[in-house]
């Protein structure tokens, strides 16, 4: 193609810009409108946006300070009601009777003998049920004699209830005496229906009561703390022993405090949490009324029951508590939710495995989840208000916190929803409004390309049609009948496009022109690799079948024929063997003067290659024995076969010819050297395959016909041959 006429046409494109170089009269009338439009239609969106999320930001956030109010409410009635309860159960007569007759009976038990093996018993319940439970929530092996009771009342009451008591662990508290028929059992047939009783309408984990020397001498669910010393036991640095100091210290009526959560050993390590009060008779201590606070109650009021949605938290939004370790002291929703999800989400955040395993073990997020947002610190530091922060599962959350007022608990409260989820309404509100603010603007658009159109109709004509001709499009150019100046460049312009489809129709022509004689020159799939730029083509062919053919007295022919008759006859004959090859789907490689190469299985694979051969070397010497009997010839033709594999592909630089080559090549042409004239002669390879569909005979190969090199003579499939052809070259 002319480049010159090319650049005719772009500049002529160029033209209908602008000689400048600048926008076009109707481009410059649309952006106008656009911008204007646009302008005033972004500035009402985004107002309108701002105003819409400070707005929802507000009401979410009076939402959350709602319902955290409501909750903070709810739990710190919830402990004030618990101290209360526990108060006055302090001060009944019934529970101070209690005291005292359980304390009684504890002390009478200090001169009891043990049953026979009923100290091995026990220690067979500590080492079975109790330490390899304890062992799966603590790292390392917990030993025995470190959580063992020493005394003798211990050692008698823990054998009694709990290492002899029929009932599995949980389920130990349905036992209402033993029967060893002591003081003490007598009591406690009598007072454990009803405190187990206390225990399951109100709630509570477990109830205690523990002599003024710190010993528990009663609880309802008989764990491994029933009957040890809280002053010198295995459990004298629990949260419940220091409680209970405390509250033995305090030498005063109407005293109550509460331990916050703490791992609790004899609870195989669960978060346990507890409230007590002295219990006196008159003016005199006699004891400690303590309660293990129901996790199950606290995470109900957090959680309004599992029911968020009423709350009107959505279903992102939750309510818990954090204590002043930044620990939560309440269940997340996402953990009770899905636990399994939960962890995921933990272990892709880098949470280490360890952390995950606790979790895990004691199913709860109290004591392992921590929460270290800027909000709780705030909490933590005596703050009330709202912010967004990031929350412990790096996620971006609308938060509303307060510090809790609960005698002895240092604990603050958050309420909190994804900012997806609370956004929810602004991002619909902005989509919205991108919508609309896009058909605006297209709207804009279509009536200034209306407007602009009647001015500049001609113009934009031409422009199109120069858009068409540099985009290859060469045909159907309209042509403008305006009398005007537009008119002639019209004109101008289509006879550029003229003489632009000559030059591509002769461009065309060619390269189809070269196409054929690159497909005949080479096989297909190497031309199209050629077309492709490639230049270093070579690649191994294997289980192919070479028949190599060497035509004899031709040159005899050749001096009594001219040069044009001499080409015409091989020509002729070269063309029979090309049509018959290509029949038999062989490929000719090359002809060198009179002889013949062709492969079969080159580009094609075939699984009887070696057959197709052979019936192509037999139709060879049909075609050379019908040519002889039409012009009088007396030529002959030596036709060698073998098969295995070969290298094929490009050789040279300027003048590429395609060849083959390698060890099969040249031991088929050693064999039609060896063939006498007028047959086909094939490796033993070849014989070994064929041998059951022709007759072969062997054949010595070699000037001196050496034992081991031989061929296989093709029978009943020879080609007469005079003896003039047999001395001919």
């Amino acid at each position: 193609m002319d480049l010159s006429k090319v650049r005719s046409a772009q500049s002529l494109f160029q033209f209908f810009r602008g000689s400048s170089g600048q926008l076009s009269i109707k481009s410059k009338l649309i952006l106008m409108l656009l911008l204007v439009s646009g302008f005033s239609t972004l500035l009402t969106a985004a107002l309108g946006y701002r105003s819409g999320k400070i707005n929802l930001t507000d009401r979410v956030f009076n939402q959350l300070t709602s319902v955290r109010a409501s909750k903070g409410s709810q739990i710190e009635a919830y402990f004030r009601n618990i101290e209360n309860h526990t108060l006055t159960l302090s001060e009944d007569l019934s529970i101070i009777a209690a005291e005292q007759e359980f304390d009684a009976a504890y002390q009478q038990l200090g001169s009891a003998t043990l049953p026979a093996n009923a100290l091995q018993t026990l220690k067979q319940y500590y080492r079975k049920e109790f330490l390899p439970r304890l062992d799966k929530f603590n790292s390392g092996s917990p030993i025995l004699e470190s959580y063992l009771v020493s005394s003798p009342a211990s050692q008698y009451l823990q054998y009694h209830y709990i290492a002899a008591n029929p009932n599995p662990i949980s389920r130990k508290q349905l036992v209402n005496a033993a029967s060893d028929g002591s003081a003490y059992s007598r009591v406690h047939d009598l007072r454990h229906p009803i405190f187990r009783n206390i225990v399951s309408k109100f709630g509570y984990y477990d109830m205690f009561l523990i002599n003024p020397q710190g010993q528990i001498v009663y609880t309802v669910f008989k764990e491994t703390d029933f009957a040890s010393d809280m002053q010198t036991g295995p459990y004298r640095d629990s949260n419940l022993a220091g409680l209970i100091r405390q509250v033995i210290a305090s030498k005063e009526k109407g005293f109550t405090n509460l331990a916050d959560f703490a791992a609790y050993t004899p609870s195989y390590g669960a978060p346990a949490s507890f409230i007590a009060a002295p219990i006196y008779s008159g003016s005199r201590l006699v004891g400690v009324l303590a309660f293990q606070m129901p996790v199950d109650e606290i995470n109900n009021v957090m959680t309004g029951n599992q029911s968020w949605q009423k709350d009107g938290l959505g279903s992102t939004g939750q309510t818990f508590l954090v204590g002043s370790d930044s620990l939560m002291r309440s269940a997340s929703r996402f953990h009770l939710n899905d636990p399994n999800a939960y962890l995921a989400e933990l272990r892709s955040l880098g949470t280490k495995e360890d952390a995950i395993a606790r979790l895990r073990q004691y199913g709860t997020t109290i004591l392992q989840q921590p929460v270290t947002s800027p909000a709780v610190a705030r909490a933590l530091a005596g703050g009330t208000g709202t912010m967004r922060v990031v929350d412990y599962r790096n996620t971006a959350v609308l938060s509303s916190y307060a510090p809790l007022q609960i005698k002895g608990l240092d604990w603050v409260i958050l309420s909190q929803m994804d900012l997806r989820e609370a956004y929810g309404p602004i991002y619909a509100l902005q989509r919205q409004i991108l919508i609309t603010a896009t058909l605006l603007i297209l709207l804009v658009t279509l009536l200034a390309m209306a407007l602009a159109h009647r001015f500049n109709k001609p113009i934009q004509h031409l422009i199109d049609s120069a858009r068409r001709v540099s985009a290859g499009e060469l045909a159907s150019i309209p042509v403008s009948n305006s009398p005007d100046e537009l008119g002639e460049l019209s004109r101008a312009f289509n006879a550029v496009v003229q003489s632009l489809q000559t030059q591509t129709a002769l461009v065309d022509h060619q390269n189809q022109e070269n196409e054929r004689l690159l497909m005949s020159v080479f096989p297909s799939a190497i031309a199209r690799r050629l077309q492709r730029g490639e230049t270093q083509i070579a690649e191994e062919v294997t289980n192919v079948a070479v028949l190599f053919a060497d035509l004899k007295g031709f040159s005899r022919l050749v001096t009594s024929l001219s040069a044009h008759d001499s080409l015409a006859v091989l020509n002729d004959l070269v063309a029979s063997f090309d049509d018959t090859a290509e029949r038999f789907g062989l490929e000719k490689v090359k002809t060198i003067g009179d002889s013949y190469l062709a492969v079969c299985g080159l580009s094609v694979p075939y699984l009887d290659h070696d057959k197709r051969a052979i019936d192509c070397a037999i139709e060879m010497l049909a075609i050379l024995r019908r040519f002889n009997l039409e012009r009088g010839f007396q030529l002959a033709i030596k036709i060698g076969v073998h098969s295995g594999d070969i290298v094929a592909g490009i050789v040279g630089k300027s003048r590429v010819v395609y060849d083959v080559w390698g060890e099969t090549v040249k031991h088929s042409h050693g064999l039609s050297q060896s063939c006498p004239a007028g047959s086909v002669l094939v490796s033993e390879v070849v014989q070994h395959r064929l041998k059951d569909l022709y007759h072969f005979e062997p054949m010595p190969l070699g000037e001196n016909g050496q034992p081991g090199l031989r061929g296989w003579r093709l029978l009943r499939a020879s080609l007469p041959v005079s003896s003039e052809a047999m001395s001919t070259p």
